[in-house]
């Protein structure tokens, strides 16, 4: 009898031992191995500079991926995450387990973010632009750009320092601070500025910064790409004379209105170093980003006797160009008329 319950007691406690190891098995299957993201498509997780680890642990019940926050947590702590994590974009595939979800953090394996910028007008333009993409703040950068001492150190003015950023598309962390996208974009602009673009801007007499001054200006002009080289030349040309560049684009920035579309003589007033019928020579920066089309098109320019142009009555897109007043008083009438024609009054 003793022994049929001794057999008893023993296959109880086995079957707890089994159930108790079975769990156990689980947990730690779930735990290690088991895939623990419920989202069906990839998504972000974003952990800020700085932050604290009940911000992450914020940020990860707010994004919302886990299937078992517990078995996660569980391992986060085994795993030291509190002491370790790292900030970041970290992209969350489908079927992830913990290990996976947890290495990423620990190792700061997130992913690049690609910027792309071109023909952004303003430096505010584009401070708002690249701030959508990395975890920089609009009001920093634009610090920077403003900062007289800051852009000094990179050999430049707080004019003449939208120059640096050579339209392209670039891949860096969401990270990024403020600082940090400046040191890139300014390894960036080295990299353009190359021996051989240099050369070419010295040999017109102008820093690499007044090449891309003068094709902003050509950019503005040009809606026709084919066309910027025979542009740049002519406002070589007068550059070379000394005689006023007079290009409209510089007007409407003068008087910040980009909704005039027809040039008049109260806009020709008003007083800006940026106005080029006011003042001989380049203005003191770009009146918009220069593209790259632009800036090699003026290294590149076109050679001819051309000092005035004049938008095609068709409105194409092209100009008339002409090598003297008394012809380009013609096309001048013949344009005006057309916007006559048109009733385009402002």
């Amino acid at each position: 009898m003793l022994k049929k319950y001794a057999k008893i007691s023993f296959l109880i406690v086995f079957i707890i031992l089994a159930i108790k190891g079975g769990y156990e098995g689980y947990k730690l299957y779930n735990r290690y191995i088991a895939t623990n993201t419920k989202n069906t498509t990839k998504l972000y997780l974003y952990i800020p500079t700085n932050a604290n680890y009940q911000q992450v642990v914020d940020s990860i019940t707010k994004t919302n991926f886990l299937k078992n926050q517990n078995s996660f947590f569980d391992l986060a702590k085994e795993r030291n995450l509190n002491l370790r994590f790292k900030p970041g974009k970290y992209g969350i595939k489908t079927n992830q387990n913990n290990r996976q979800i947890l290495n990423m953090l620990l190792a700061g394996n997130q992913e690049a973010v690609n910027i792309s910028f071109q023909n952004v007008r303003l430096k505010q333009n584009f401070v708002g632009l690249v701030t959508q993409k990395i975890e920089c703040d609009s009001v920093s950068l634009l610090k920077l750009l403003d900062s007289t001492a800051f852009v000094a150190q990179y050999g430049f003015t707080t004019d003449n320092v939208y120059t640096m950023f050579v339209p392209n598309q670039y891949q860096m962390f969401w990270n990024t601070n403020a600082q940090s996208f400046f040191g890139r974009m300014h390894k960036e602009y080295t990299k353009f500025w190359n021996a051989e673009r240099l050369k070419k801007a010295s040999d017109l007499k102008l820093t690499a910064q007044q090449a891309s001054i003068l094709a902003s200006i050509v950019d503005s002009e040009a809606l026709m790409d084919k066309e910027m080289p025979t542009i740049a030349g002519l406002y070589l040309n007068r550059l070379q004379k000394g005689i006023k560049l007079e290009a409209d684009p510089t007007v409407i920035f003068a008087n910040n209105d980009f909704t005039i579309r027809r040039v008049l003589n109260r806009h020709l007033r008003t007083p800006s170093p940026y106005n080029t019928y006011l003042n001989i020579g380049l203005p003191p920066g770009p009146i918009t980003m220069p593209s790259i089309k632009a800036i090699d098109a003026v290294l590149n320019h076109e050679n001819h006797n051309y000092i005035y142009m004049c938008a095609k009555e068709d409105f194409s897109g092209y100009h008339n160009f002409a090598s003297n007043v008394g012809q380009h008083l013609i096309n001048a009438k013949k344009f005006q008329q057309a916007l006559n024609d048109r009733n385009i009054k402002k």
